[in-house]
């Protein structure tokens, strides 16, 4: 049997209801969609229709009707044109003029011939009032409670132009609220060239004409044609930033030039920084996407770059493709192409501000510091302008990396520790800073730096930062004995005593832990296990599974402190033996009161102090038993 050609069958009331009740995802887009229209309908009587007119919306809320009536003095429908447009889904006339028109004609909205249907969502009852242009003695009334089955008789005359009233339903009666909906307006529709008018009263306006100022009155700042001082138009767009702003304050803007025409510049708008304080983990992107003057969408966040946490912006263009609820951007290559020209437009605004308003950036730095930090890791350009300026954290406080240059004689110290230790004692008797490498960006951005001037960067807590902190002292540069004494009165669990030489010379040792060690013992750990992810777990055990095994920290004895020489000597015999022993107490107590650390090497912080008043008491002639012995002394009070 051959094969039969059949026609798809359409369940009409099934397509309306999904159409009318799930296209949109708010209710309020129903006033977009309708004000769109309107704005259509006079860009199509620009087009066709030779006589003057003066182009013009109203909207009109009426609380105590409970209507809200969309008025145009556009084209209007005639009756054949209410029948093949206004009552069938999805034929929009304005697509075959925006086709037939191409960039020539006014920047007409609409495409996908939807947006009537929305009037169904918010409204129980939907009235057309329209007059063509084309047969001006004629007005038609189109009624409609449902969408599915439509009424349409002669209406009574009336001027070119169209009126949209709808009869709300209870559950949207905000939108009878005069004040909520020019609010909606002045978010949806402030780009668009046509006056919108929007009075709070309805019956006034109604009644004596008076609409007040359009709710689009004042243009954006990229279309502003007036000559305003330099003053004048940062003010300006201060205050169009803050119209979208709420959340914070605009603490400067940036301009973008673009061809809103054109798929290589599609993007013309303006971005703003935020006057607030912020992280590198905070993401306060807000981004309004505009599409021929009309929002589409008021969180379009991916337009913006995934470091610029701390900006905002508003975007026109009108070769970007709304999806077709119109409440979101198609991710297409004229979207890509969005993306790169407002990230570079973001770059050279911030390199033009750091030269040419030194002001304004210290204010940018010192409220995003963190956030550009991340920032300049991702482009080489404001590598250069943010660490001219910023800071990165450091023992001695927020340092800018000038500054941490300076006071370390060309060298850069960085510790991965989260707290104290043998950083924060030897650097802090050295007065050098050490930059907290652990910290959002500050280890890469220290690195990056380091190599872009050659300087030394040294990390701590690795074999290669040792070797240029302390110079080992081999055990034949010694008098036969000492470093074999000195190795066995320093002996620790899980300790490796080191003979060396480092500054400053008044420090007797430093307890360095190492800090890949410590990792691969974390990783390994079985409580590690629960908390990581199986094959985050096994890239882990790859890195650490090449440090090879050793104690986690070592002792680092400084033979440039004469101290340390004099009691090497006494313990490795002779007269001064007995004293030796003592001064052995005295310094076996400092190592875990100095090394900061939570673990006990050689004895609690508790037990060294004792040991430490245990041995004041017996220089000053007031006896006491050995420094290492418990002190059994009854306490007073007891």
């Amino acid at each position: 049997m051959p094969a039969q050609i059949h026609e798809t069958r359409v369940d009409l009331d099934g397509l309306l209801k999904v159409l009318g009740d799930h296209l949109y995802s708010t209710p309020t887009v129903a006033l977009r969609e309708l004000v769109q229209n309107a704005h259509d309908s006079c860009g199509r009587r620009t087009l066709e229709d030779a006589g003057e007119f003066s182009a013009q919306i109203q909207v009109l809320a009426d609380p105590g009707a409970r209507t809200l009536v969309i008025e145009d003095r556009g084209a209007g429908l005639t009756a054949d044109e209410i029948e093949r447009y206004l009552a069938t889904v999805g034929a929009g006339y304005t697509r075959r003029l925006r086709q037939a028109e191409g960039d020539q004609g006014p920047r007409l909205i609409g495409y996908f011939g939807l947006g009537f249907l929305s009037a169904f969502v918010v409204a129980e009852r939907v009235e057309v009032w329209t007059c063509s242009y084309q047969e001006p003695e004629r007005a038609w009334h189109f009624s409609s409670r449902d969408g599915r089955r439509y009424s349409l008789e002669a209406g009574e005359p009336r001027e070119v132009g169209t009126r949209v009233t709808l009869h709300l339903r209870a559950t949207h009666l905000a939108l009878a609220n005069p004040v909520a909906v020019r609010r909606l307006l002045a978010r949806y529709a402030c780009l668009l060239s046509v006056p919108i008018f929007c009075p709070l009263d309805a019956t006034l306006a109604r009644e004596q004409g008076a609409l007040g100022e359009a709710v689009n009155a004042q243009p954006p700042p990229w279309r502003d044609a007036e000559d305003h001082t330099v003053l004048r138009q940062r003010k300006l767009a201060l205050e169009f930033a803050g119209r979208f702003e709420t959340d914070f304050e605009p603490l400067c803007t940036i301009a973008i030039a673009g061809d809103p025409d054109s798929a290589d510049a599609p993007v013309q708008g303006l971005l703003w920084i935020q006057n607030a304080l912020t992280y590198g983990s905070s993401d306060n992107r807000r981004a309004w996407a505009f599409v021929r003057g009309m929002m589409i969408s008021d969180d379009i966040r991916e337009l913006l770059p995934r470091w610029a946490g701390f900006v905002g912006g508003v975007f026109e263009s009108d070769v970007l493709t709304p999806t077709a609820s119109r409440e979101d951007i198609q991710r297409d290559a004229v979207f890509d192409r969005a993306q790169a020209q407002i990230e570079e437009a973001l770059i050279t605004g911030l390199a033009r501000l750091a030269k040419e308003d030194p002001a304004s950036w210290r204010r940018i730095t010192s409220r995003h510091n963190q956030a550009l930090l991340g920032a300049a890791l991702c482009d080489e350009r404001l590598f250069e302008i943010v660490t001219a300026e910023a800071t990165l954290p450091t023992s001695q406080g927020d340092l800018s990396l000038a500054r941490i240059q300076q006071r370390s004689s060309g060298r850069l110290y960085v510790s991965l520790a989260r707290r104290g230790g043998f950083e924060e004692l030897l650097f802090q008797a050295l007065s050098v800073p050490v930059i907290q490498g652990f910290l959002f960006a500050a280890l890469p951005v220290a690195e990056r730096y380091a190599e872009r001037r050659g300087l030394t960067l040294i990390r701590l807590g690795t074999e290669a930062g040792e070797r240029a902190l302390f110079t080992r002292v081999e055990d034949d540069e010694l008098p036969t004995g000492v470093a074999a004494a000195l190795r066995e009165g320093f002996a620790g669990e899980g300790v490796e005593v080191v003979l060396s030489r480092f500054a400053p010379g008044h420090l007797p040792f430093v307890l360095v832990p190492d800090r890949e060690v410590e990792l691969k013992q974390r990783i390994e750990a079985d409580e590690a296990d629960k908390r990581i992810a199986t094959a985050a777990l096994g890239l882990a055990r790859l890195f650490t599974a090449k440090i090879a095994d050793g104690p986690p920290v070592r002792l680092h004895l400084n033979l440039d402190c004469q101290a340390i020489v004099t009691l090497g000597a006494g313990l490795a015999g002779g007269e001064g033996q007995a004293r030796g022993g003592e001064a052995l107490g005295l310094l076996r107590a400092l190592v875990p009161l100095l090394s900061q650390s939570e673990e006990a090497r050689y004895m609690s912080n508790e037990d060294a102090l004792r040991a430490i008043c245990t041995l004041a008491e017996r220089l000053a002639g007031g006896g006491g038993g050995d420094p290492g012995e418990d002190d059994n002394r009854e306490e007073p009070g007891r």
